[in-house]
């Protein structure tokens, strides 16, 4: 039983430094996007708005990796849990768990998809704020 509780704490790690990679990755989208944007309208520069969405689409692809990777480690965690102690290896390799679209689920999952959207949402209303609701300049 010592054999299984430690190759499902191991696993549990690799859950745990996963979920925080995606937080911080959420973290850094919010910051980086709003540092443009006020650049972008300190400036009145819709051009630099555009900025904005090519980290947003990067680090969201980037989260749903996490989200896939965190899901195929989850999918071990249970198969681990279920084995006889003797049948442990310590083996991390979650290849028996692939499933085509894995990833494209975890992207446009619920979660990530409100996340992102609304990111993107803003990104879109300060740009069109930025074309057509401010006041021109002489």
């Amino acid at each position: 039983m010592d054999n299984k509780l430690k190759h499902l704490e191991l696993i549990q790690h690799v859950i745990n430094r996963l979920a925080n990679s995606s937080f911080y990755l959420k973290g850094w989208t919010v910051i980086f996007v709003a540092a443009v944007l006020g650049f972008a309208t300190k400036d009145s520069q819709p051009l630099y708005i555009g900025v904005a969405f090519i980290p947003t689409f990067s680090f969201w692809s980037l989260d749903g990796y996490y989200l896939n990777q965190e899901r195929l480690f989850r999918r071990l965690y249970d198969a681990v849990r279920v084995m006889d102690n003797g049948e442990v290896d310590f083996a991390m390799s979650t290849t028996l768990f692939k499933q085509r679209g894995d990833w494209g689920k975890a992207v446009f999952s619920s979660t990530l998809g409100v996340f992102y959207g609304v990111i993107l949402l803003v990104v879109v209303l300060v740009l069109l704020w930025q074309l057509f609701g401010q006041p021109m300049a002489n």
